[in-house]
């Protein structure tokens, strides 16, 4: 399943409360026409048929693996985007934790969890044609993947030692300690002109594309 951010200043997300109601969260969830950082651009009509056929409610979740949260009573297409209503279940404790997060505007925005059932190439851009939903979560992932990159790269920048270089591996680049430490010691092998035995250039292969896949954000959390 693919994840597709779309953050608050682009969701337009809204929070409503009113008295003792349910609180309740409207906004787009993914929008038309613009082409994002991974070269996607979402064609209208991509939604049509995944709403018009479904045989289970969209669930509304917490950062996508997390608890649901509430339920959303209404989704959408507009010539905009995806438009969504929902409502954040009364007395659960996320709910509760997720609305305070939103109307102080501490986290991101929604992100759907979808399958791409038909797309096409134009040019250097993938167009989707036709999505599955599966899921819509409010979330606090970093919204701007630009973001993300520069942070690694100006902590990087700081590093003095190989040991700083692996400590931001892990705190920045979302790496375990001992893949960090893996990668950090190769890089150590190499820079002494030492050569490497096939398994450890295969180990090193799979970290550093752990390492791209991680900065790049190939997870397609948007």
């Amino acid at each position: 399943m693919d994840r597709k951010l779309l953050p608050l200043q682009s969701s337009g997300l809204e929070v409503k409360v009113n008295g003792n109601d349910p609180v309740r969260i409207t906004g787009y969830a993914s929008v038309f026409g613009g082409i994002d950082s991974y070269g996607d651009r979402i064609a209208e009509g991509a939604y049509e048929r995944t709403l018009a056929n479904r045989d289970r409610p969209v669930q509304m979740r917490w950062n996508h693996f997390g608890p649901i949260i509430g339920k959303w009573t209404l989704i959408k297409e507009d010539d905009r985007g995806l438009y969504v209503e929902g409502e954040l279940t009364p007395g659960h404790s996320q709910a509760s934790d997720t609305a305070a997060l939103l109307k102080h505007k501490a986290i991101d925005g929604l992100s759907i969890g979808y399958f791409v059932r038909d797309s096409e190439m134009e040019g250097p851009v993938n167009v989707l044609k036709e999505i599955e939903l599966i899921e819509i979560s409010v979330v606090e992932e970093p919204a701007d993947l630009a973001a993300r990159i520069s942070d690694v790269k100006a902590q990087a920048e700081k590093a003095r030692t190989l040991k700083e270089v692996e400590s931001i591996l892990r705190d920045a680049g979302g790496f375990s300690r001992s893949d960090a430490t893996a990668l950090v010691s190769r890089v150590r092998m190499l820079s002494h002109g030492d050569r490497v035995d096939e398994k450890d250039a295969s180990d090193l292969k799979a970290l550093i594309g752990q390492l791209s896949t991680t900065i790049k954000g190939d997870t397609h959390e948007r």
